[in-house]
């Protein structure tokens, strides 16, 4: 089942974000192994960020793996602060 995590920046800004996902994306412009989807913008306090994996446990590996290492080595320019994090099972996914 796949599986979507939100994460919000309180405070972000665009710039931290591109930032940020230049250090735990692929250069290539593609997406990590096992993400399907992801999408950013700017919100009402900060950066919304929204993620959809192929299954938790690859969204698990991407975090454990990539992100949480990353962050926590200091992204230059990047976010600063650890997100607020809503995680979930994707019910329905509707393509045009």
């Amino acid at each position: 089942m796949a599986y979507g995590i939100v994460h919000q920046f309180k405070g972000g800004t665009k710039d931290q974000y591109e930032a940020s996902i230049a250090a735990v994306h692929p250069a290539d412009g593609s997406l990590p192994p096992g993400q399907l989807f992801h999408t950013a913008g700017p919100s009402t306090d900060g950066w919304t960020i929204v993620a959809i994996h192929n299954t938790q446990q690859s969204w698990e590996t991407f975090r454990d793996t990539v992100l949480v290492p990353r962050m926590q080595a200091g992204i230059d320019g990047g976010f600063t602060s650890e997100p607020e994090e809503t995680g979930f099972e994707v019910f329905t996914e509707v393509r045009t």
